[in-house]
């Protein structure tokens, strides 16, 4: 074993707390801006910030891959020692999310149309959702850089200072949401404003962060970037091919849920909201369980690098011991509090009652998914980003033929068992790759 190496347990839970806290931070902001468009703005104001959130929520989560292939790239190259490929691993995600943001803020006019042709909203909220997107979309390449940014973060183990920058991000927007929105009364437009400033500001200050500390680590004589190091073929060509596998896998993820939103919605108007305020428990379960996948990521990728297979296991079994104990955890906070945080987020008796009545699976859910996350967050942190694609494949076509064989028969019931078959399908998915992935080791 290598004598730098050491993880523990509390070492561990020393990384993921800041990542649970910084995931639990994103949702308070889309609090606070319905609270603020709540009482100082006018109903068209809160239906536009939906349709924009929608939007936006959509076109960034399908980037995402800039966050986690950064992630994985990084960690393997600080596994390596080789700093200068940390940095420049860095310079081609920022060129990346340069360029994708401004063929957004170029393609903005069509993906309007196509957004809102897709929405059905009266003429009014739509015409001031519109207003939101124009000024909203001018954010995009701050957006995909601070994705870039917080990856590199993530892969380096720097979790704390994750922490910082998102927390940072959401309060100076609640911040101007209060000042653009509250005080000067601006609406739906002055929430866009407020974020896209936010936005703008916190790459500056991530970006000035990051940089310090990664030229503590360069030799004197070496450049910060070289073109030769940042535009290396091999390189680009892997980085391409990852996100755009980490992109597809993304997007058939997407699916899965809207589609699972869909059959809810043939079932009627009270199951669609209770399923809709169940899938609310289990984001709140994802806070927990992505900070330890998190911390996966940057350890495997560590030790991939290292090429150090022992260091590897150790990181995989501790990590997920205590993300098993907190899924463990949440399925009986779900089972004891459930009613609890139901009532807490609706006042409608019937979609009380509905939304109860499958709390039980919501726990199993909630305690199954545990081995997705966990593998997920290893397969991105040794960039097994094609194998990660295939599972997702495989995983939905499981999914949809269990939709299709329970939902008939048993329902709304059947639609929660087939997520549930869909989560154990993602993890079996990912076993079925697992052992080549532990042998890359020995390469």
């Amino acid at each position: 074993m290598k004598a730098d190496y050491s993880v523990t347990y509390t070492h561990l839970f020393d990384k993921a707390w800041p990542i649970i806290l910084a995931n639990a931070s994103v949702p308070l902001l889309g609090f606070v801006d319905t609270a603020v468009i709540g009482n100082f703005g006018v109903t068209e104001d809160l239906g536009a910030i939906a349709f924009g959130a929608l939007i936006f929520s959509f076109i960034y989560w399908g980037f995402g891959f800039l966050r986690m292939g950064t992630t994985g790239f990084a960690a393997q190259a600080r596994g390596s020692g080789n700093e200068k490929e940390v940095r420049a691993v860095l310079g081609r995600a920022l060129l990346l999310a340069a360029v994708l943001g401004s063929l957004l803020i170029i393609a903005q006019i069509p993906i309007q149309l196509a957004a809102f042709a897709l929405l059905e909203g009266s003429p009014n909220v739509e015409t001031v959702a519109q207003s939101y997107f124009s000024i909203r979309i001018w954010g995009a390449p701050a957006t995909l850089a601070t994705f870039a940014l917080m990856g590199l973060l993530i892969g380096l183990g720097n979790s704390k200072q994750l922490l910082f920058l998102q927390l940072f991000l959401n309060g100076l927007n609640i911040i101007l949401d209060l000042l653009f929105a509250g005080y000067l009364g601006l609406g739906a437009i002055g929430i866009a404003l407020g974020t896209v400033l936010a936005e703008l500001t916190t790459v500056i200050v991530a970006g000035i962060l990051i940089v310090t500390n990664l030229i503590k680590s360069k030799k004197s004589d070496e450049s910060f970037w070289t073109k030769k190091s940042i535009f290396n073929r091999a390189a680009i060509f892997k980085t391409i091919s990852s996100n755009f596998n980490i992109m597809i896998r993304t997007l058939l993820l997407v699916f899965s849920f809207a589609y699972f939103t869909n059959q809810s919605a043939q079932f009627g108007d009270i199951t669609l909201a209770a399923n809709h305020i169940l899938l609310q428990l289990v984001s709140f379960a994802a806070f927990f369980l992505d900070g330890f996948a998190f911390v996966a990521e940057a350890l495997v990728g560590k030790t991939i690098g290292e090429k150090f297979k022992a260091g590897f296991d150790d990181s995989v079994a501790k990590t997920s011991v205590l993300a098993g104990i907190t899924a463990i955890i949440l399925a009986l906070v779900i089972i004891i509090f459930g009613e609890l945080m139901i009532s807490a987020l609706t006042d409608i008796q019937a979609i009380r009652e509905e939304a109860s009545n499958s709390l039980i699976l919501i726990a199993i859910y909630i305690l199954l998914s545990v081995a997705a996350f966990q593998l997920d967050g290893i397969f991105i942190g040794a960039s097994f980003t094609a194998q990660m694609r295939d599972a997702a494949i495989i995983s939905l076509l499981v999914f949809l033929f269990a939709c299709w064989i329970l939902v008939p028969s048993y329902q709304i019931e059947g639609l929660w068992w087939a997520m549930i078959v869909y989560v154990i399908a993602r993890a079996g998915a990912l076993l079925i790759f697992y052992p080549s992935l532990r042998r890359s080791l020995n390469s």
